[in-house]
């Protein structure tokens, strides 16, 4: 029969140290979370998902979910940057009803600072629209998202999305083709290649 050696056991919890993960600047550098890791190059790619309710403290934006990813490490402070955003499916589904139509639009956009970034919408009719009618819904959609993007910087273009307004304008436009519910802004992601117009 084999004999078992057993040998000492290192603690490898005891070589970890936490290192508490920062929002980017253009949400105040708020703690949204912490991570653990045995050397500071390891957090660094790691990301993070937390809702926008919990930075703003406001509750009626807990179905607003913010993407984050570590860019550096500065002593026991994890930087990251915002990577992109996604509405919970619970609320998008609460938004849907029977006999009408949602119109989805998915554009790919260049800020006027040159970050690309994927934005989704989705607009929600009172009753159900013809084809002729979604078709201009989405058209005004696109561009009114393709125009405000190349108007406003990357930091301005977020916190138009993050806070509704792009939303509101959207609704606005597109209301006149036909009566509208609702318009969300209902996920971006972030892209690092530059689009040429």
């Amino acid at each position: 029969m084999a004999k078992v050696t057993r040998g000492r056991k290192v603690d490898t919890w005891k070589t970890k140290k936490w290192y508490k993960i920062l929002a980017p600047p253009q949400f105040d550098y708020k703690p949204v979370g912490e991570t653990i890791a045995s050397d500071p190059s390891l957090v660094i790619g790691r990301t993070i998902e937390t809702t926008l309710g919990d930075i703003d403290g406001d509750m009626s934006k807990q179905h607003i979910k913010l993407k984050f990813k570590v860019i550096d490490v500065a002593g026991e402070n994890a930087n990251t940057e915002f990577i992109g955003h996604d509405m919970t499916r619970d609320y998008i589904r609460s938004l849907i009803r029977r006999r009408t139509s949602k119109v989805d639009v998915n554009v790919l956009v260049s800020t006027k600072d040159g970050r690309v970034l994927r934005v989704k919408a989705s607009a929600f009719t009172i009753k159900r629209a013809n084809t002729s009618q979604i078709k201009a819904i989405r058209k005004i959609m696109e561009d009114i998202i393709l125009k405000r993007s190349k108007e406003l910087t990357f930091d301005d273009f977020i916190y138009e999305i993050l806070s509704g307004k792009l939303s509101s304008l959207l609704y606005r436009e597109a209301k006149v083709v036909y009566p509208l519910r609702r318009v969300e802004v209902r996920r971006t992601e972030i892209k690092s290649v530059k689009v040429e117009a």
